[in-house]
């Protein structure tokens, strides 16, 4: 071979070249694959053919003789088609994508590789183009074998002859002709130009209370000069006081009128320089953006392909393909969307034989679209399959063990739902190469997750199946509530929150020293924000705890905070990489007033307060209104391994003002007593891993332990255990009959007093 490929900057075009026109063949021959006609069809037919003359013009350009050989011969079947002398059909389409996936790898090879994979592709070069040239000669069809025919991840072989529909209005080539000149941009320079233009936002609206000072001090200014008009009225001055008196009223209207004079000019200045930090700000975020349509340019072929080999019919419609998206956020968005996708046609849209026995149209529908909604980025697929049959859902749940019978019974639909995205859950009967390992639910939900949003699932049974994802519009600005923590500024992305609420004492409860609150009559567990990201703790003086209802695959918790500061739009600045991963905090942010701040990751957030649970760190809260009524009350610990009487007892100490703790057992009394400050120990006798009689012994023969009084509350009313529990140092024996009297109460009162 003699090619030349030694200019690399038009081998690069030819990259973007075949990119673009590739696509173009493919979204303009599903579209013919729908059976359009007349006007429209010619339309679609003379966008390929100007496709395939683009890609052999930049073919001959570089030298690529086999490629040129290629689109040659594609434009001339597009040529014969545009004159009638041809009809294009499902089997002339599958060959000629086949043409478009040879395109498509030529143009990933390294400039290095081209020779030797030329070489390589020679035998299948030749039968795909004698392919395409005997598609104008219907007597003697050739379609390439497997063996021969090229592949493409996105085209599986061999296909199945039976019809897909696509598209119904794919955009042809001159719709998608660019207007504006397109240029590279280094990510990182783009991603610093970002940071720019937010620091500019932030430094214009700096200005404002620089204003607001210079405002006051105008006022002030004049105040000075009304006082020596007064002064000068009095009239009582001597001669050269008044001479004076007059320089300094000269003086001080000079300088009141320069002073607004200057005044005027600077608050132009900061309406223009604010305007124009504005429209910068939005130019660079807009140079953020992408259209829908650029990120999922595959899909049709994909659909397509997949629907063939399985024998199906299936129509994908993609709605708001001009939606703007963050790039960013766009490419996270293929690998869940194309997972979406493929269950949808596997999982979901039934065979014709089974749709017309269902009473539906042989073809199924998928639609994907993207709009903004309420300032996030909403994308939703959905399909009008079979749907997900949630009581066989429910039955899968218990056979993987993954619930309980009794639990499994009272799963709410949307709980039974988030079943689907954990790792490795599967509903399908068996493994193949296209389903049923249980992988791709869960990369969709953990990429929704990464980014701050929300996704959820909605089964229509014999109707079909909706995925919703909630996203945010740009992941370079997010929109985010501030709160104050431990005299710090923290923000939560809104996207992940569920409910902001405020508080009060009497709203607060508490169950196995744990704290709740009853919201949307769900008992929510509640934590200072100060303990989970081990903060100083703040005491405060109001009857009011700001909290922020967030959570995480089924788990929701209230982060009490010190005051909410409200909502701002931020520009995310990442961590300085050398830092690692901060725990609980995804990255950094400037205030309108220039001060830095964290934004709290609020995955990892959840994480942690879990850890907290399951290692029995997550203490009761102090409620800071009654901090100094605290100080006053007498703090109890309730030993009892019984539920029902930790609670009863709780309950009824709190009842008559006393703080009180819980523990399940006597190896928990006796590490919370030797961390806590108490002033009473209440604990049964028999319980798991230490009763209450070794305990009670425990405490006693400790040096600093041994005044804390101690109450024995048993079932059980025998001589020698009430002997046993007195003689271990026991001030009072119980039984736990006294709950129905004044007994407990009286001994406890007598023991602290």
């Amino acid at each position: 071979m003699t090619q030349d490929l030694s200019n690399f900057s038009m081998l690069e075009l030819f990259r973007m070249e075949v990119e673009t026109q590739t696509t173009t063949l493919n979204n303009n021959l599903l579209a013919l694959e729908s059976k359009l006609e007349g006007a429209i069809a010619a339309k679609h037919l003379e966008a390929l053919m100007r496709a395939a003359h683009s890609i052999k013009g930049a073919a001959r350009i570089v030298g690529l003789d086999p490629a040129v050989s290629i689109a040659h011969t594609m434009e001339d079947y597009f040529v014969f088609a545009q004159k009638g002398e041809i009809v294009l059909d499902s089997h002339a389409v599958d060959v000629l994508l086949h043409g478009v996936d040879w395109f498509i790898q030529l143009s990933q090879c390294q400039e290095q590789e081209i020779p030797q994979w030329l070489e390589q592709q020679s035998t299948t070069r030749d039968t795909l183009a004698n392919a395409i040239a005997a598609l104008s000669s219907p007597s003697s069809p050739l379609v390439p074998s497997e063996a021969e025919a090229p592949s493409h991840p996105s085209s599986p072989s061999p296909p199945v002859p039976i019809e897909a529909e696509a598209p119904s209005s794919p955009v042809p080539m001159e719709a998608k002709a660019p207007t504006q000149r397109i240029i590279r941009v280094n990510a990182d320079n783009l991603e610093q130009l970002m940071a720019l233009a937010g620091e500019s936002l932030v430094e214009a609206n700096w200005l404002h209370p620089f204003i607001d000072t210079l405002q006051h001090l105008k006022r002030q200014q004049q105040g000075l000069s009304d006082r020596l008009d007064k002064l000068q009225q009095e009239g009582e001055l001597s001669a050269s006081a008044q001479q004076h008196l007059a320089e300094a009223q000269k003086i001080a209207r000079d300088c009141q009128t320069l002073f607004s004079d200057r005044l005027d000019g600077l608050e132009q200045f900061s309406r223009r320089f604010g305007q124009l930090s504005e429209n910068l700000y939005r130019e660079v975020i807009a140079s953020h953006m992408r259209p829908f349509a650029d990120g999922v340019q595959g899909f049709p072929r994909m659909v397509r392909d997949l629907a063939k080999q399985l024998g199906k019919r299936v129509k994908l419609e993609i709605m708001g393909q001009g939606t703007q998206v963050d790039r960013d956020i766009l490419d996270k968005l293929e690998a869940p969307l194309t997972q979406m996708l493929r269950n949808a046609i596997v999982h979901g849209i039934e065979s014709p034989e089974n749709r017309r026995a269902a009473g539906k149209p042989e073809t199924g529908i998928i639609r994907l679209e993207a709009t903004h909604r309420a300032g996030m980025l909403s994308i939703t697929v959905r399909d009008d399959g079979c749907g997900i049959d949630l009581e066989a859902l429910r039955r899968s749940v218990m056979e993987k063990q993954l619930a309980t019978p009794d639990l499994a019974a009272r799963l709410s639909e949307a709980e039974l739902m988030e079943f689907l995205f954990l790792p490795g859950f599967s509903t399908a009967d068996r493994v193949t190469e296209i389903a049923g390992r249980g992988v791709g639910l869960d990369i969709a939900k953990n990429m929704t997750q990464e980014v701050g949003g929300v996704l959820r699932a909605v089964s229509f049974p014999g109707k079909g199946l909706a995925f919703h994802f909630q996203l945010p519009l740009t992941l370079s600005v997010i929109r985010a509530l501030l709160v104050e923590i431990a005299g710090e500024p923290y923000a939560f992305g809104l996207a992940r929150i569920d409910r902001v609420v405020v508080l009060r004492s009497e709203d607060i409860h508490s169950s196995e020293n744990r704290p709740y609150a009853v919201i949307d009559e769900e008992n929510i567990s509640l934590v200072r924000a100060q303990q989970v990201l081990e903060l100083p703790e703040t005491q405060d003086s109001a009857d009011r705890f700001p909290t922020i209802v967030l959570g995480d695959r089924g788990h929701r918790y209230g982060i009490i905070v010190d005051r909410f500061l409200g909502e701002r739009n931020l520009v995310v600045r990442p961590l300085d990489p050398r830092l690692g991963k901060v725990q609980d905090i995804s990255a950094a942010a400037i205030t309108e007033a220039g001060l830095p701040l964290l934004i709290v990751d609020v995955a990892d957030l959840v994480r942690s307060i879990d850890r907290l649970i399951s290692e029995g760190h997550l203490h009761l809260l102090d409620h800071p209104a009654r901090g100094e009524e605290q100080n006053q009350q007498k703090h109890i610990l309730v030993v009892d391994d019984s539920i029902a009487v930790r609670e009863m007892e709780r309950k009824l100490l709190q009842n008559h003002g006393y703080r009180v703790d819980v523990a399940v057992d006597g190896m928990e009394g006796w590490n919370a007593v030797r961390t806590g400050n108490y002033d009473l120990i209440i604990s049964d006798i028999d319980m798991p891993r230490m009763n209450g009689i070794e305990l009670i012994r425990l405490i006693k023969e400790h040096p600093q332990l041994k005044s804390l009084p101690a109450i024995v509350v048993s079932y059980k009313d025998r001589q020698e255990d009430r002997i046993a529990g007195l003689n271990a140092g026991a001030n009072y024996y119980l039984t736990k009959s006294s709950f129905h009297d004044n007994s407990l109460l009286e001994a406890v009162a007598d023991s602290i007093a």
